[in-house]
C-alpha cells in the first residue's frame, strides 16, 4: 500500500516524537511491504516565527494533499504572552477547522505493568479501558463572538458556547457507534443543570439513543464525571462531552496510566471505518496527535517518551489505512517493551531500564521488524 503522510512536529518535544514515529512507520513498511511518503510543514510558534502566521498556506496545502496527519505539539513560553495577536494554538484550531476534525478521540488505557507509576490506588485502576470522545470544532473555542476590551469600567472579555442539534449529533453518533464495538456503556457528559447548551446536548443525546437501543446510556454532569474518573474510572467504557469539557477531562484521565506520554489521539472527520478499509482518496485527511504539549522544560534533552507519538501512528495505520495488522504490531511491541522492563524517564517510578526518546523508538522500531 501507498499513503502520504504530512509530519507537523511543532514546537518543543513535537519534532522529538514525531521523528520516532516516523522511524517505527519505516520499521512498518519495510515488514510488511508498504510504501509511505512524509512530507514536512510547520505549524505552531516556530511558524510564527518565520512566516508570521500558526499554520502557513504551504503547510494547509500539504495536509490537504495528504492520507493522514502526524502531529506533534505546539507552543511554549517564548510565545505565551496573551497580549500577542497569533498564538501557536491557532495553529491546530484552524487544522481542526480546515479538516472538519469535529471527533477527537482519546483512549485511556492502563498498562498493568506501569500500574505503579500512577498516583491512584492499583485496586481504583486495574483493567481500566476507556475512550474519551471530545467535540472539537464548536463550543467556547470557536464560539462568536470572542474578544477583550476595555472600557471606563475597566477590562471585559467574552468567550461565546454555541452547539446546534447537528454538531452534536454528529459526534454523539461517532460515540455510539464505537460503544456498540465496544462494551455497549455510553456516558454522556453535560452540565444541564446550569448550561441552556448542555440542555441540548441532553435531549438530542436521548434522542438518538433510540436508534442505539443496544448501547445503554447514562448521562453524567461534568464535576461528577471528574470524580469518577478517579476514584472509579472502570466504570467507563465510551464517554462523549463537549468541546472543553472533554479538553479538561482527557488531561485528567492521564493521571490513571501515570503520563501524558503514553496517551495517543486522533481527530476525525467522520466515525471510524467498519469495514477496516481506508479512507477514500478525495476525502480530508485525519489527524493523530499525543495529547501532551510542547513540554518546553524536557525540550531538546532526549528524554521526552515517544510512545503516545507511537500509539498515534498506530491509530492512524487502524483507522485512515485499514491496517489492522500493522496497528497490532506496533501496538505489541510497545506492550513487550514495557513488559521487558523498559521505561522512559516519566514513567520509571525509580525503576526499570530507563531509555532516551531515540533509544525507545530505536528499540519498538526493531522489535516490529524482528516481530516481537
Amino acid at each position: 500500500m501507498e499513503a502520504r503522510i504530512a509530519i507537523l512536529g511543532g514546537d518543543g518535544i513535537g519534532p522529538e516524537v514525531t521523528a520516532e514515529s516516523v522511524r517505527v512507520l519505516d520499521a512498518v513498511a519495510d515488514r510488511f511491504g508498504h510504501d509511505f511518503t512524509y512530507v514536512a510543514g510547520r505549524v505552531g510558534g516556530n511558524a510564527i516565527d518565520e512566516y508570521g502566521t500558526s499554520l502557513p498556506q504551504d503547510s494547509l496545502n500539504l495536509v490537504l494533499g495528504a492520507d493522514a496527519v502526524l502531529f506533534g505539539a505546539v507552543g511554549g513560553p517564548k510565545w505565551d504572552n496573551p497580549e500577542i495577536p497569533i498564538r501557536p494554538e491557532d495553529g491546530i484550531l484552524k487544522l481542526r477547522k480546515n479538516l472538519g476534525l469535529f471527533a477527537n478521540l482519546r483512549p485511556c488505557k492502563i498498562y498493568p505493568q506501569l500500574i505503579d507509576s500512577s498516583p491512584l490506588k492499583p485496586e481504583r485502576i486495574q483493567n481500566v479501558d476507556f475512550i474519551i470522545v471530545r467535540e472539537l470544532t464548536g463550543g467556547l473555542y470557536f464560539g462568536k463572538p470572542k474578544r477583550k476590551w476595555e472600557n471606563s469600567r475597566g477590562r471585559r472579555a467574552v468567550d461565546t458556547l454555541a452547539y446546534t442539534e447537528k454538531e452534536i449529533e454528529r459526534v454523539v453518533r461517532v460515540a455510539f457507534e464505537l460503544a456498540r464495538r465496544r462494551r455497549k456503556v455510553l456516558h454522556s457528559v453535560d452540565k444541564m443543570n446550569v448550561m441552556e447548551t448542555s440542555r441540548l446536548w441532553r435531549e438530542v443525546t436521548s434522542e438518538l439513543s433510540v436508534e442505539f437501543h443496544d448501547v445503554e446510556l447514562h448521562h453524567m454532569l461534568a464535576d461528577n464525571a471528574a470524580i469518577q474518573i478517579v476514584t472509579n474510572p472502570s466504570i467507563f467504557d465510551v464517554i462523549v462531552t463537549e468541546n472543553m469539557f472533554g479538553d479538561i477531562l482527557s488531561d485528567e484521565a492521564a493521571v490513571i496510566g501515570g503520563s501524558m506520554g503514553m496517551l495517543p489521539s486522533a481527530s476525525l472527520a467522520a466515525a471510524p471505518p467498519t469495514d477496516g478499509k481506508k479512507r477514500r482518496r478525495g476525502g480530508k485527511p485525519a489527524l493523530y496527535e499525543p495529547i501532551h504539549g510542547s513540554a518546553p522544560d524536557i525540550t531538546g534533552r532526549g528524554i521526552a517518551n515517544p510512545m503516545a507519538s507511537i500509539l498515534s501512528a498506530a491509530m492512524m495505520l487502524r483507522w485512515s489505512f485499514g491496517l489492522q495488522e500493522e496497528a497490532d504490531a506496533i501496538e505489541a511491541s510497545i506492550n513487550g517493551a514495557i513488559s521487558d522492563g523498559y521505561r522512559t524517564v516519566d514513567i520509571s517510578n525509580g525503576g526499570g531500564n530507563v531509555m532516551g526518546t531515540s533509544q525507545i523508538g530505536d528499540m519498538i522500531a526493531g522489535r516490529i521488524r524482528m516481530n516481537r
